[in-house]
């Protein structure tokens, strides 16, 4: 019988006959569609071999120990995705153990020791984990930027000798549901409900929500999820045990906002997400004027309960208002919610109109500038970055200490190829707040533009850890850097994580298809870029793309040249 060595992982359904008798069509119907959308794509990806598909589980067959982990790590971060918004009893969590051993062949099948002890890790995992083996550890050790909790040795069912066992705790693309990612207290901030009757008030209440998370996120011994991945909880039935357990937290703060006749109510509450008790709650009923103060009251309390020592030196720095117009501060709410969408357009009357109604407001001048780099996107001409510059020296100019004004200052230097310039203010934000989701992200793409793209990769990694649900321009400056980094499939696959693609985007997939010589892929790529852009170019790319060297830019313009898109 023929044998050789094989990096096995086992996995299976927690809680399938529960969840047959429950509701049997419906589960059937969910695992067949993430075999389909999920399993099968990443076994490919990964160069797996499916050896043996179960009512509840799959064995799998890889080349490579580091191939498996890989694959393991990443099917559980895309179920746990697809369990968002679920009733707990409803959602599908997977164990996996991994075993790299010897194997016996017989025809499609395999037998033997290195196949049962896989079968044996993943029984003894806890639901939403990878359990690897010793052997498994001593390949993937050093290579994967992931963190391992040595286990000892275990004593599983049929297999003579005990079994060094680990658990993967942590990794670029965090598991959810397992354990906490740090030592820190660690906390999400939920989006607060808008009360007020009008659905248009909404971004007034997570203009709110998304200030106390910056303010929180200032603190070096805080560990707070970034806005994009709290809020993915918005207008659902929150269980706040499931969502700690989700974004591994130990704490959930809630709370609501409710506006009218100049008046603002404000309830907020703290919650030990491991006993659902309530450590704090506190209801605030001010005039609108006062929501600065009311925002800074919030920080300083919640700050105090977890970290004692820190309310002196909160509490000073939340003194500081960033405006005295209430009207311009929801304008610039607004400009800030367009530009997270990625519209500059949409965002610049509003952010404009809060420069009127108050010329000293930092952050109204920075988002304004990001606003004008996000139009130069689609239409590169010198004098939108000429005004987006100008703009973002201005916010500077009037507050120093501002990390975002920095960040988006940095921002537009990138795009003016001043990347000495942008290094210095990226520098300068990072020390007023160094956990900036938003900093590290932009910090990022630039790293990628000077061409550190392990580096750049590597932050991005991080990010990950702090907000598990990025907004979509992440993926794109990910995919954007696996490019340049000739990583043309792993760019293929960050690009799929986009929810909205534009011409651009199909432009990259379109280089990164030629590049694999997938080339009736990459025909289709460019014909979608083209269709719609229609005057889409290569020389207009390079015009709005700042390469520190030419020769980053080199994989991604052989490529659509490749693809036929045009000079």
């Amino acid at each position: 019988m023929e044998r050789r060595l094989a990096a096995i992982l086992a996995a299976d359904v927690v809680g399938y006959s529960r969840l047959m008798e429950q509701d049997e069509a419906g589960t059937l119907a969910a695992l067949l569609e993430r075999r389909k959308s999920i399993l099968a794509p990443l076994v490919a990806l990964y160069k797996g071999r499916i050896i043996k598909l179960m009512g509840d589980g799959v064995l799998i067959e890889f080349p490579s120990a580091v191939n498996a982990v890989q694959c393991a790590v990443e099917l559980q971060q895309k179920m746990a995705e697809t369990n968002i918004g679920l009733e707990e009893d409803r959602a599908i969590m997977l164990r996996v153990g991994i075993n790299l051993g010897d194997v016996a062949v017989e025809g499609d099948d395999l037998y033997g020791d290195g196949v049962n002890l896989a079968a044996r890790l993943e029984g003894i995992a806890e639901p939403g984990t990878v359990y690897i083996s010793g052997t498994v550890y001593d390949q993937v050790k050093g290579k994967l930027k992931f963190e391992y909790e040595e286990l000892g040795s275990q004593r599983l069912k049929n297999i003579a000798e005990p079994v060094r066992t680990y658990r993967i705790v942590s990794t670029p693309a965090r598991v959810m549901g397992t354990r906490k990612t740090t030592d820190k207290p660690s906390l999400a901030v939920l989006a607060f409900t808008n009360m007020s009757g009008d659905p248009e008030q909404e971004y007034f209440s997570d203009g709110v929500t998304e200030d106390i998370i910056t303010e929180l996120s200032r603190f070096r011994s805080l560990f707070v999820i970034a806005r994009n991945s709290s809020f993915q909880y918005r207008d659902k039935a929150v269980d706040v045990r499931r969502v700690a357990r989700e974004l591994g937290v130990q704490y959930v703060i809630e709370g609501s906002v409710r506006r009218a006749s100049g008046n603002v109510r404000i309830t907020a509450q703290l919650i030990d997400a491991a006993t659902g008790n309530h450590l704090w709650v506190e209801r605030y009923d001010r005039p609108l004027n006062d929501i600065f103060a009311v925002q800074d009251e919030v920080v300083h309390k919640v700050t105090a309960r977890l970290e004692g020592r820190l309310a002196t030196r909160i509490a000073e720095q939340a003194r500081r208002k960033p405006t005295h117009s209430m009207t311009a501060y929801e304008h610039v709410l607004r400009g800030r919610e367009l530009t997270g969408l990625l519209d500059g357009v949409g965002a610049e009357p509003a952010l404009r109109r809060a420069i009127e109604l108050d010329p000293g407001y930092a952050q109204a001048y920075a988002w304004l500038s990001w606003a004008l780099v996000i139009r130069f996107f689609r239409d590169p001409r010198p004098e939108l970055l000429g005004e987006a510059l100008f703009h973002a020296r201005q916010a500077v100019a009037i507050d120093d200490t501002d990390g975002l004004c920095h960040c988006l200052l940095a921002n537009t230097h990138v795009f003016h190829r001043e990347f000495d310039a942008a290094r210095v203010h990226f520098e300068r934000a990072l020390s007023l707040n160094p956990v900036d989701v938003l900093t590290i992200a932009h910090r990022c793409h630039w790293l990628f533009r000077i061409g550190r793209h392990d580096e750049a990769l590597d932050g991005l990694d991080d990010v990950l850890l702090r907000d598990p649900f990025p907004p979509s321009w992440y993926w794109e400056v990910r995919a954007m850097t696996l490019l340049a980094a000739r990583q043309y499939q792993q760019s293929i696959e960050a690009t799929g994580r986009m929810s909205n693609l534009q011409s651009y985007n199909h432009a990259l997939l379109a280089a990164c298809h030629a590049q694999l010589g997938q080339m009736n892929e990459a025909r289709a790529e460019a014909v979608e870029a083209l269709r719609l852009h229609p005057s889409f170019t290569i020389g207009w790319i390079m015009m709005s793309e700042p390469f520190k060297n030419l020769a980053d830019a080199e994989p991604m313009v052989t490529g659509m040249r490749k693809a036929g898109l045009p000079e």
